[in-house]
């Protein structure tokens, strides 16, 4: 029997048979393709793509001191536990001690009106910081004042005793206390170095009061921890004279690692700590301990010898992203 000739009528609906075969064909190839590819993956002959996300870090950079003020010089990573938030930290990922290269030193003086009695002392003590900055040619000084309504500038990165003493000294000593905005704004200063190898110290002469600042003391403290800046204090209130601006400086030096002096010590032993921390200076790293979002209080604690003291910053931001 022979083939029997197709109708022009049922063109249509062969048409539409051969493109439907077709279309099974090519997705069976496909399908194929796709299989074959996963397999050679599976058997090791393509190449895996791997997913890995980084474990986060802690840098924390330190000094410790004795009970008379000195600074350890052959502290161990047996000596001192981490207590980050709650979590106590004995595993570092690593320790040594800090090789910073050059120091980035910036005076902060008020010049408002409740300082007028110590002022004169204010100016002697910054002048002797400069002149002993200068013995340092590598070594950087700024000058800063603050008092009625805004910081001002005096000198910037390379001042020299000598061209300075008359420019501060014309500066008198009255106003109000923009002692929160001159943090800030000395903060922002020292921003121009972005060298890890320069140790930043802002030494603040002030009685602590504040009476005409738009920021405020936390602003304060986040300016200096956010550019790494530790605040040496010297307290210009009257010795054994109990105030809140004592207990304000207290709190700034502490909160940013550095430390607090009376205005009777004097400018010499206020250098020699910055210098005893430039060269005594530790930084230990550790993992997160744990990926909460906000702000991370820290402490360093003594392990074994009860009379060190730490001083380091208070804590860091951490925006719970991981890597």
């Amino acid at each position: 029997m022979g083939r029997r000739a197709t109708n022009r009528s049922e063109w249509p609906a062969l048409y539409s048979f051969v493109v439907s075969r077709l279309a099974i064909s090519l997705l069976a190839v496909s399908f194929l393709a796709i299989f074959t590819t996963f397999a050679r993956g599976a058997s090791g002959d393509a190449p895996e793509i791997t997913y890995r996300t980084a474990t986060a870090e802690v840098r924390l950079t330190f000094s410790a001191t004795d009970q008379r003020g000195h600074a350890i010089r052959t502290l161990g990573p047996r000596d001192f536990a981490v207590v980050d938030r709650d979590d106590v930290v004995r595993n570092f990922q690593s320790f040594a001690r800090t090789e910073w290269a050059k120091l980035d030193l910036t005076m902060l003086v008020d010049a408002s009106e409740s300082v007028a009695p110590h002022y004169k002392q204010e100016i002697a003590d910054a002048l002797r910081l400069i002149s002993q900055v200068e013995k340092t040619p590598d070594d950087e000084s700024s000058v800063i004042t603050f008092h009625r309504l805004q910081p001002a500038l005096i000198c910037p990165e390379n001042c020299r005793a000598s061209l300075v003493v008359n420019q501060i000294s014309d500066v008198p000593a009255n106003g109000l206390t923009p002692l929160f905005d001159g943090i800030v704004f000395a903060a922002d200063l020292t921003s121009r170095s972005a060298d890890l190898h320069t140790r930043k110290v802002l030494v603040l002469f002030s009685d602590g009061e504040d009476t005409i600042s738009r920021h405020s003391a936390a602003d304060a403290v986040a300016a200096a921890l956010a550019r790494d800046v530790q605040i040496y204090a010297v307290d210009l209130n009257p010795s054994g004279h109990s105030s809140e601006g004592t207990f304000l400086l207290q709190k700034l030096a502490s909160a940013t690692g550095g430390r607090y002096f009376t205005v009777g010590q004097g400018a010499d032993k206020v250098y020699d700590a910055v210098l005893e921390d430039f060269h005594a200076s530790y930084a230990v790293t550790y993992k997160l301990p744990g990926h909460a979002a906000g702000f991370h209080s820290v402490r360093i604690l003594p392990t074994h010898n009860l009379g060190l003291h730490f001083h380091c910053r208070s804590g860091y931001e951490y925006s719970g992203r991981r890597n």
